[in-house]
């Protein structure tokens, strides 16, 4: 699986194919709330729900602003020259067998997409991403369904990243009863710095794909938020 790596203030930690960014245990941050279900699917008709694909220019504009987020959001500067570590992952083939793109991309491989990336009170320990995508409804059902599903049957992992090892686990968690089909997960990154753990939660509605991944509670205080926004014209 292809992993981004970001350095922050706590030191490395490797983030997954959809984009997962660093986060902390920032007391500031609003507390976590229950989620509701891991992965799954409602009985609504597909037909009730734009299938027509989105460009991603459209998705852009369906993004969270500072404006939606409310003060102590600043943008997470998105550099085209960024250099990456090589990632190796170990002790998960399945993993590796998504192909290239699942391994150091960073985004799903759908024609159209648009992405935003905030830091919360001003620190870059404490992240909250959002990214839209858009394609038929099949294709994205299936596309998100074999990495969450990937990431699921390995546990626990290692990679590699540069010299640096970071151990890798993974939970499956509920997710709130929104859209046609949801996944969510969490991810916890150990190094000697210590542990972060980082939420992600993807959310089908048609042939709109929302992820949201970062902080925990930053999670579960937007995502409602996000798929609003995202799918309020449709």
């Amino acid at each position: 699986m292809r992993v981004r790596v970001t350095t922050t203030a706590l030191g490395l930690v490797a983030a997954t194919a959809l984009g997962l960014y660093a986060c902390s245990n920032d007391t500031s941050e609003p507390k976590p709330t229950a989620p509701s279900s891991a992965r799954a699917k409602t009985s609504s008709d597909d037909s009730t729900a734009s299938e027509t694909p989105l460009s991603s220019a459209a998705l852009a504009a369906r993004l969270l602003s500072e404006q939606d987020l409310g003060s102590g959001y600043t943008p997470k500067p998105q550099s085209a020259s960024a250099q990456h570590d090589d990632v190796t992952v170990l002790s998960c083939p399945a993993l590796n067998d998504l192909g290239s793109d699942a391994v150091t991309g960073g985004s799903l491989d759908f024609p159209h997409r648009a992405k935003a990336a905030f830091v919360y009170a001003g620190s870059s320990n404490s992240e909250v991403t959002e990214e839209l995508y858009s394609d038929a409804p099949g294709k994205l059902s299936v596309g998100t369904a074999q990495i969450f599903d990937t990431m699921a049957a390995c546990l626990s992992y290692q990679v590699l990243v540069g010299g640096t090892a970071v151990d890798v686990t993974t939970q499956a968690v509920t997710a709130p009863r929104l859209g046609q089909e949801r996944w969510s997960q969490l991810l916890t990154f150990s190094t000697g710095a210590g542990d972060t753990v980082v939420k992600q939660t993807a959310i089908r509605e048609g042939s709109l794909l929302l992820v949201v991944s970062g902080s925990p509670a930053l999670v579960d205080r937007h995502l409602d938020q996000a798929l609003a926004k995202a799918t309020a014209a449709r």
